[in-house]
């Protein structure tokens, strides 16, 4: 095994996790997170090289996981919708959200358009700063600013008892 590998094994095996993580927050579907974590894993280790020059490696590899998952938003066969099943899930540490809180929120964030929803979760999950966040969807940091509005904005009138936004319906 080559230095080069090795340094790619070791980043993967310490980062795999967090990276499935990320991927279902965007998709909610373990096995397209799975995928998505895959094809984004193969393209990294074809340009490792490159990517050890990178300011921040998490940053850059979040945002190949991204690009990789609005890329599949746009293929006609990730149109169909497969039933969710709730995961086998370990017990929850104490203060943590229960099941059926992270579910509503999981079905909230699924209800974002899908650019609102990566700046949610790059943001907020992953704790990027608005400038990250824009270099990562190449995006300006008010767009950032501006997608992250909208998108709390929509998430605090689906959280709300008096809900006013239809479902489907985008704010």
């Amino acid at each position: 095994m080559t230095g080069r590998d090795e340094e790619f094994r070791d980043y993967v095996t310490a980062r795999l996790e967090p990276l499935r993580r990320t991927a279902y927050l965007l998709c909610r579907d373990w096995h397209t997170a799975d995928d998505l974590v895959s094809i984004t894993l193969s393209k990294l280790y074809r340009n490792w090289r490159r990517a050890l020059g990178a300011d921040n490696l998490d940053a850059y590899v979040r945002g190949m996981l991204t690009n990789a998952w609005l890329d599949e938003r746009r293929r006609p066969w990730r149109r169909e919708r497969s039933t969710d099943e709730v995961p086998d899930r370990a017990d929850l540490a104490a203060g943590e959200p229960s099941v059926g809180e992270r579910e509503m929120l999981l079905e909230m964030l699924g209800r974002l358009a899908p650019r609102r929803r990566a700046v949610v979760v790059l943001r907020f999950y992953c704790d990027l700063s608005v400038e990250e966040t824009a270099k990562i969807l190449g995006v300006s940091t008010g767009t950032v600013k501006s997608q992250a509005a909208r998108a709390l904005e929509t998430l605090r009138l689906l959280a709300s008892p008096h809900s006013a936004v239809e479902s489907g319906r985008q704010r």
